[in-house]
């Protein structure tokens, strides 16, 4: 059971209290909790990565165990204790301003 964490936005979006729970076949990567997501919560497809390319929407930051993995590639294993649901996989919003 891999364990999400999403920004308020999201949660809002999706319909979500709390933590959003997955079950996953295979390696534990950012492309396979994403696609997870996407598949249990249609409403967010598009919402965190662009329709077209992919790539992960302005503003939104991914991190685990305490580091950012943003910049990491898609499908890199997710860190174990992300894997064995001991640690979540968090979406954070970016804040920007000036």
């Amino acid at each position: 059971m891999i364990r999400v964490e999403l920004p308020h936005h999201l949660r809002m979006l999706a319909d979500v209290q709390g933590k959003v729970e997955l079950e996953l076949e295979g390696p534990v990567t950012q492309r396979s909790v994403l696609d997870a997501l996407e598949v249990s919560y249609p409403v967010l497809s598009g919402a965190i990565r662009d329709h077209a390319t992919g790539q992960r929407r302005p503003f939104l930051r991914f991190y685990a165990c305490g580091r950012d993995l943003t910049h990491e590639a898609p499908d890199s294993p997710l860190p174990e204790a992300v894997a064995s649901g001991a640690e979540s996989f968090l979406i954070v919003g970016a804040i920007a301003g000036g």
